[in-house]
Formats: C-alpha cells, sequence, structure tokens
C-alpha cells in the first residue's frame, strides 16, 4: 500500500463500553469521516462495517464473527493492559494494530493506516496461497498430460514438457488449464515444436 487511505464515508464500529474512551475516539474518527456505531454486544455477520476498533481488555472469544485470524476487515485493537493473553487474543481476532489506552488523537490516524494496510498485505497473501495450493493440487493433470504427450509424439519427458508448457504460453493459459484440455480431448494434442 503506498498510499494513505481517505477514510471519509467509511463505517467504523467500536465494540467498547461507552466511557471516555469510546468518546474521545469517536470524536477523532468522526474528525476522520468516518460514520461511527459504538456497541457493547457481538458484531452481526450481516452488517459488517469497513474497520472495527475493539476492547482487547475484555473482549470474548464470539464478540467478532470470525474465527483463526481470519478477519474479513481491518481490526485495531483497544488495548490498555501488557496481559499477554490480552494481547494473544487480540492477535487471535485478526487485530493489525492497537491503539494504546487512555486513547492519544494522535495515535488513531496513524493506526488505522497501519490496520488497512495490514489487512491488504493478508488478504493479498492469503489469496496467493490459495493460487499456490489450486495449481500444486492440480500437478497431476499436467503430469497425466506430459505421458500423454509423450506416448503420442513419442518424446522423452522433457521434450514433453517443453510441448505443453509452449502450448500453454501461445493460448495465454495456465499450464494447468491446458493439460486438463488435453486430457479431456477437448482439442488436438500440441505438436512437437
Amino acid at each position: 500500500m503506498r498510499e494513505t487511505p481517505n477514510f471519509t464515508g467509511w463505517r467504523a464500529t467500536i465494540l467498547h463500553r461507552p466511557d471516555a474512551t469510546t468518546e474521545r475516539l469517536t470524536r477523532q474518527l468522526k474528525l476522520l469521516g468516518l460514520h461511527v456505531s459504538v456497541q457493547w454486544e457481538p458484531l452481526a455477520p450481516a452488517d459488517l462495517p469497513d474497520i472495527v476498533l475493539v476492547d482487547a481488555d475484555q473482549g470474548w472469544d464470539d464478540l467478532l464473527p470470525w474465527h483463526d485470524s481470519k478477519a474479513p476487515l481491518p481490526v485495531v485493537a483497544l488495548l490498555g493492559s501488557e496481559a499477554p493473553g490480552r494481547i494473544a487474543w487480540a492477535m487471535e481476532q485478526g487485530a493489525g494494530a492497537i491503539i494504546a489506552k487512555p486513547v492519544a488523537a494522535s495515535a488513531v490516524y496513524p493506526t488505522l493506516v497501519m490496520a488497512v494496510a495490514i489487512h491488504a498485505e493478508r488478504t493479498m497473501a492469503s489469496r496467493q496461497l490459495q493460487h499456490l495450493e489450486e495449481r500444486v493440487r492440480l500437478r497431476p493433470l499436467v503430469h497425466a498430460a506430459v505421458q500423454k504427450i509423450m506416448a503420442a509424439r513419442k518424446v522423452d519427458e522433457e521434450h514433453a514438457y517443453s510441448i505443453l508448457r509452449n502450448c500453454a504460453m501461445q493460448r495465454r493459459f495456465p499450464m494447468e488449464q491446458i493439460a486438463a484440455l488435453i486430457l479431456a480431448g477437448a482439442g488436438p494434442l500440441p505438436e512437437a515444436g
């Protein structure tokens, strides 16, 4: 993330008991252009805001509707304690940044920027991992297509793989997709080049 986001129009939910912390935080978030709601009940999965700020000192496991740190949005932990268990809980909820309590107005904007950037990086890394896992899962198709090319064209494995790779590059498709087409008989076998 190279540029800092403009938070105007974003919806923020503060999961914290109403007190001086929430008043100060709400005031600062509104100055940044966010629409703010404060609640001390579990967040509904059907109506998620753009960013969540959660009391990590008193939060509980079902306060947020996701598990395993897979937050679908940026999360900021509000933390006044140094208790390792509370820090671990915040991390388990997917917190990408922490605002220390009592809240300093100057900490809010940089923390929001950090939480948004970390969430974007996590999302991108997760997508890349899913893509790579899918490619690994489809590797047997590539191997089977290479075997089919070897048998049909009477070439060695390296040459058959090269034929498959060249065909994929010419058609601008992933090798796994070309391999699936070859195995399904959806087209002629690529020519030896």
